[in-house]
């Protein structure tokens, strides 16, 4: 008889906090009850979840008194990469619209000792997002962090409690784009398809029924290296519980692009959410610095430059684990930049890669679409030049400064200079 345990999962609550937002809490915290089959034993979980008290969320002292002991304590004798055994656990950081899609391949790439996982934390913001009404951080956080955390343990339970529809003796057909993985698409994941069962985002490499997760753990188990990219980690800081986890040998790659760029992109991308910014772009006067979208792009702004001034310094637990990569380098120096990645990760440079680097970067315009991974990627450093009004320009360049000048972009001072292609908008950096 199969035994399931019931383990409640604690996230962080303002200090302050009124009874909708408890009970809001609540909801979420019950979503995030993990069970546990033997193929999921207590010691992959991490300390947020199988050492979690049984507190009530509402009560203050005791949320305070488990954030305070949910890190893990490690001696500095124990080396997380003998640890790991030599195996490498890197997680690309990304913001929508940086190309982190594209780059996000150099590593799907690598072949067969590579385990790579396409935003599997989408999921677990969709679900937030319908339980709050909106993308709470404050309980965002810390749930992104623990799917994260046993993700990377080869351990998929706690990712299914936030699947729709709720997966069947753990196989699902509504994994969010399962076809960018090819570990999740190769044979042995592979299972016989199924008629008369849609799945939206199907392997195009073979024909495969619904993703039966505990055949992706296994193959994971079997891997020599896991991989996953994602969009939505917005403060590095969180995730310091992954790089003290002696099991876990830690590399975190932040991908930044020029703010004023990302704008432009998603413009374009995801034209019914940013309206308010088309209107802008053709109204007259001056532009409302004080309007929720422009104070949401500062927060943007803001977190990104936060995570990455605290990469830079490199505490103790970050040490060797943190590179910033500019997408504007990618794009200008893909082979090179590509190479830099492997070598601070610490693994060889594959051949495949190489060719699919070489194939991809040079791309014709019938294949370079919106999400495409495949680009002409020189061009698309300067394209953005030609797309955005200066006034929306001046407006990023205003609420985003201290992160342009953090990651080497350079403020176009008027309209001529951000349309003269003769005038680099980009300084030439090494960020160490």
């Amino acid at each position: 008889m199969r035994i399931k345990y019931t383990i409640s999962v604690i996230f962080i609550v303002t200090l302050v906090i009124i009874e909708k937002e408890n009970n809001i809490i609540s909801k979420v915290s019950d979503k995030l009850t993990t069970k546990l089959t033997p193929l999921t034993p207590l010691l992959l979980l991490g300390p947020s979840l199988s050492s979690a008290p049984q507190h009530n969320v509402s009560s203050d002292q005791h949320v305070n008194h488990h954030l305070e002991n949910s890190t893990w304590s490690i001696q500095e004798s124990v080396s997380p990469a003998s640890a790991a055994g030599g195996r490498k656990h890197i997680l690309l950081l990304a913001t929508t619209r940086t190309g982190s899609s594209f780059v996000g391949e150099f590593l799907n790439q690598q072949g067969s000792n590579m385990f790579y996982l396409f935003e599997p934390l989408w999921h677990v913001e969709r679900m937030l997002s319908v339980e709050t009404g909106g993308t709470n951080a404050s309980v965002a956080g810390p749930a992104y962090r623990d799917v994260l955390h046993q993700l990377f343990l080869c351990d998929f339970s706690l990712l299914e409690s936030f699947i729709e529809p709720a997966p069947e003796d753990h196989v699902t057909a509504a994994l969010f784009r399962r076809e960018s993985s090819q570990s999740l698409c190769e044979d042995s994941v592979c299972t016989p398809f199924v008629r008369k069962v849609f799945e939206r985002y199907h392997c195009r490499v073979r024909r495969c029924g619904p993703l039966n997760l505990t055949l992706a753990a296994q193959s994971c188990l079997q891997k020599e290296h896991h991989a996953i990219k994602s969009v939505r980690v917005r403060q590095l800081e969180t995730l310091r519980p992954l790089a003290e986890d002696p099991r876990l040998d830690m590399k975190f790659i932040q991908l930044v692009r020029d703010p004023r760029a990302v704008l432009a992109s998603r413009m374009v991308a995801f034209s019914s959410k940013y309206k308010i910014w088309k209107r802008w772009a053709v109204d007259g006067g001056d532009l409302p610095v004080d309007e929720d979208e422009v104070r949401k792009l500062k927060g943007n702004c803001d977190n990104i430059r936060m995570s990455a001034e605290i990469g830079l310094k490199q505490p103790p637990w970050l040490r060797g684990r943190y590179m910033l990569v500019r997408y504007e380098d990618i794009a200008r120096f893909p082979m090179h930049k590509a190479a830099e990645m492997y070598s601070f990760i610490g693994i060889p440079f594959s051949t495949t890669v190489e060719e699919w680097i070489l194939k991809n970067t040079q791309a014709s315009k019938e294949v370079s679409g919106v999400y495409s991974t495949q680009k002409n990627s020189s061009e698309q450093v300067e394209k953005w030049r030609f797309s955005i009004p200066f006034k929306l320009v001046q407006l990023v360049q205003k609420v985003c400064g201290p992160t342009m000048t953090l990651f080497g972009y350079k403020f176009a001072e008027n309209e001529d200079m951000l349309t003269d292609k003769s005038v680099s908008l980009i300084e030439e950096r090494t960020f160490s």
